[in-house]
């Protein structure tokens, strides 16, 4: 039974909807098709009129601490489509190969044996990141791909492969939003904070985000899922520190290595120009000896300029 919402913020903090297992949960599980057709419906370009959300792994009971791999919700729509959303925390940095693979692995999942390829279903991929995805971050905070003819007429060669982008960081610069835009921008504000002034606004006119922070609530009382949340978070974090240490590493390296080749540079040059400089000196002190040894033959000072190159100065000085 659902306690009452003060009483469970003053003893439990409300899970962060951003994190992947509490999204799973959240939008995945079988009980949340009306929250989860209504945030579909903000995303894709269609009608969502029904969701199937049977696939997914019950992560309350079935999913243990050590076993927690790629958590993702699997949705099938109006019994013609399938569609993967995955939230992801940390940038992989190859996050758009990692997004062709799922979809390449949910399309082919889908042909069994004796089956045709006219049953493959269409495809779609939501990413929900939180972060900015370096090559497109000009670009709107959410972006549909698809596969098009590129030189002359754009057209579409398959319905079923599409691709959804969407950037959380973006969501403070949105304006001049479209109204499938302006409720997409309800739900992204839902899950980077449930509980702001915003988001209590949006509630009064959405009982969709009103049963969507209810559950969150209700999960966020759960001692099981609050512990695969808390497990997942240090994963993350120690996700991000390995890929900090990582790249601070790689830069003290990459000092060390340039030390030392500097070093070796230098002591090249260094050999390089004592070997030049001291030829210089040699060729300087042969000539010096030839115009002594001709200035004590008495043999006149201009032609001993002229053969050793030396000054006049030079040679009076001998």
């Amino acid at each position: 039974m659902l306690k009452d919402s003060k009483q469970t913020n003053e003893r439990y903090n409300i899970l962060s909807p951003k994190l992947d297992i509490v999204f799973q949960i959240l939008f995945g599980e079988v009980g949340s098709e009306k929250i989860t057709k209504d945030f579909l419906n903000s995303i894709l370009d269609e009608e969502v009129y029904e969701v199937d959300l049977n696939q997914n792994i019950v992560l309350r009971r079935e999913l243990s601490e050590d076993k927690m791999g790629i958590v993702d919700v699997l949705a099938k729509v109006n019994d013609n489509e399938y569609c993967n959303i995955e939230m992801q925390m940390v940038d992989k940095k190859n996050i758009i190969k990692r997004l062709l693979y799922y979809w390449a692995r949910q399309y082919s999942r889908q042909l069994k044996k004796s089956k045709d390829y006219n049953d493959l279903k269409r495809t779609i991929i939501i990413l929900i990141a939180n972060f900015k995805i370096m090559h497109i971050n000009d670009l709107p905070f959410h972006t549909r791909w698809k596969i098009i003819e590129e030189k002359d007429r754009k057209i579409v060669l398959t319905e079923d492969f599409e691709l959804n982008i969407i950037e959380l960081p973006k969501i403070n610069r949105l304006f001049h939003l479209t109204q499938k835009e302006k409720k997409l921008k309800e739900w992204l504000y839902f899950l980077e904070n449930p509980e702001s002034k915003e988001v209590s606004s949006y509630m009064k006119n959405n009982d969709s985000i009103k049963e969507a922070k209810n559950k969150l609530e209700e999960m966020s009382q759960d001692e099981k899922v609050r512990r695969l949340a808390e497990l997942r978070e240090k994963a993350i974090l120690d996700e991000k520190e390995a890929e900090y240490t990582g790249y601070c590493n790689g830069v003290e390296d990459g000092i060390k290595q340039g030390i030392k080749q500097g070093i070796k540079q230098g002591i090249e040059q260094g050999i390089e120009q004592g070997i030049e400089q001291g030829i210089e000196q040699g060729i300087e002190q042969n000539q010096k000896d030839v115009a002594k040894k001709l200035k004590d033959k008495g043999i006149d000072i201009d032609f001993i300029i002229e053969i050793t190159g030396l000054s006049k100065e030079d040679i009076e000085n001998l």
